[in-house]
């Protein structure tokens, strides 16, 4: 093995680590389960799909503080294999023994791609999507135990389906910072207007921005620009997630950004529509918000402006488990732009 192989194997151990440690820590569970979108349609979905749960075996893959296989348990699962590869598995055991379930849920401290089973599964939930759906997701490790694990063709995935929009947007947030500048003369009799530029480009960089959308920034009509079907979908397919996307503005704005945001489906047996887990500005705020990217420069549209483009979402080169995305579009007539985007790394000082 070469030094630079040695070298980056070393580290997507290390990235492993790190990112399961944020899973040992209690903040980030107390976010998930106060996310009330979220763990309520899981609970519902799970409730929903009974029949197909009733006395039949469960993997519960990243169970965390086992909730979802609680949930299983109440939905009459015979067995619950609940998987956990962050500390945190250490306090589900005490949460499943609180409830008493352990007859029901065994809890397994570790990666789902090295812990054994002692049988096959009918059914494997999993929470896995990340910001933007697929930033630091654990989507790769649900494909693994599905290939490994789940009984074909009888098994359920929940969910069993991810989608990815997006839609132009005016996000007055960043333009009140950037006339920020414009207003410190009047304050304090010190003019800092030159800093707008600097500002900008600090602001409107490269960088994937994680916050919540409303409705009234959205532009148009959202537009799907990908689909993930669970029970097909390979890791292979994941390298590279991409799709076109065409839309007409609502009216006249200043499109500053473009918003993408996912859902996911849970199959509804008595119900010919799936039940939905939505992180669409149109819908109540989840934990997810959306994934905000910013153009260099705002682009004034009016009734029916064209926006179209292509989206290709990818892993960075320095981590897995982080994504990067590569927009082209085209807004009216101007000419097609291109800007590629990245969620910063948080592990890259810790690592270097």
């Amino acid at each position: 093995m070469s030094r630079a192989a040695k070298k980056r194997k070393c580290d997507k151990t290390r990235q492993d680590g790190l990112y399961f440690d944020s899973y040992s820590d209690v903040t980030i569970h107390e976010e998930m389960l106060a996310d009330h979108v979220r763990t309520n349609t899981y609970r519902l979905a799970i409730l929903k799909n009974s029949e197909s749960i009733r006395g039949k075996v469960v993997l519960d893959v990243g169970a965390g503080t086992g909730v979802l296989s609680m949930f299983c348990v109440q939905a009459g699962a015979k067995k619950v294999y609940a998987v956990e590869a962050s500390s945190i598995a250490e306090q589900a055991v005490k949460i499943v023994k609180q409830n008493h379930m352990e007859d029901k849920i065994e809890v397994i401290h570790g990666t789902v791609e090295t812990v054994e089973l002692p049988e096959m599964v009918d059914v494997i939930v999993s929470e896995w999507m990340g910001y933007a759906l697929l930033h630091e997701s654990m989507l790769n490790s649900v494909l693994y135990a599905r290939d490994k694990w789940l009984l074909k063709p009888a098994g359920i995935m929940l969910p069993n389906k991810g989608e990815l929009f997006i839609t132009p947007i005016c996000e007055p947030v960043v333009e009140d910072r950037l006339h920020f500048w414009y207003t410190l003369k009047d304050l304090y009799g010190v003019d800092m207007s030159c800093m707008r530029d600097f500002a900008r480009k600090c602001i409107k960089n490269s960088d994937i921005s994680v916050s919540p959308v409303t409705a009234e920034d959205v532009l148009s009509h959202p537009a799907r620009f990908a689909e993930l079907d669970l029970h097909t979908t390979t890791v292979e397919q994941l390298r590279s997630v991409k799709g076109r996307f065409r839309c007409e503005s609502f009216g006249s704005a200043a499109v500053n950004a473009f918003c993408v945001y996912f859902t996911v489906s849970f199959p509804c047996p008595d119900k010919p529509q799936a039940l939905v887990l939505s992180t669409s500005p149109f819908q109540p705020e989840t934990h997810w918000k959306q994934a905000v990217l910013y153009l260099d420069e705002p682009v004034e549209v009016v009734q029916d402006t064209l926006v179209t483009g292509e989206l290709n979402m990818y892993p960075s080169e320095e981590s897995d488990r982080h994504v990067c995305i590569h927009l082209e579009y085209t807004i009216g007539k101007q000419k097609t732009q291109s800007k590629t985007f990245s969620i910063p790394d948080w592990t890259s000082e810790t690592l270097s």
